[in-house]
């Protein structure tokens, strides 16, 4: 469990370091960053997914994106002092790149 706080809250530093419209300031506020994140996945993405069903059906799973960007605008409103989002585009980008370098991260640490 303390290995995937500390991989999720490097991938957020990572995304946010390579995207000029995200910001996490101070470097630490990464691990605050990843607990809201997974408390926002665990809690609220489940009910948005289940509200947004046929939107999402008919888009073939498309709409999950937007899900995931709308919970990473969340995260941004929830630590406004710690976590800046620019705007959704930054918010949908930062999601796709957040997966991307956890997946990446989880296939090199958790063999």
């Amino acid at each position: 469990m303390i290995t995937t706080l500390i991989l999720s809250a490097i991938a957020a530093w990572l995304a946010a370091y390579m995207l000029p419209g995200v910001t996490i300031e101070p470097w630490w506020a990464a691990i605050i960053v990843a607990v809201v994140l997974g408390i926002i996945n665990a809690i609220v993405r489940p009910i948005v997914k289940i509200l947004t069903l046929p939107v999402t059906l008919l888009t073939l799973g498309l709409f999950i994106l937007v899900i995931n960007a709308l919970m990473v605008q969340l995260g941004s409103w929830v630590l406004s002092d710690y976590f800046q989002v620019t705007n959704f585009g930054w918010a949908f980008l930062y999601s796709l790149v957040l997966s991307v370098i956890t997946w990446l991260l989880q296939l090199v640490f958790n063999r």
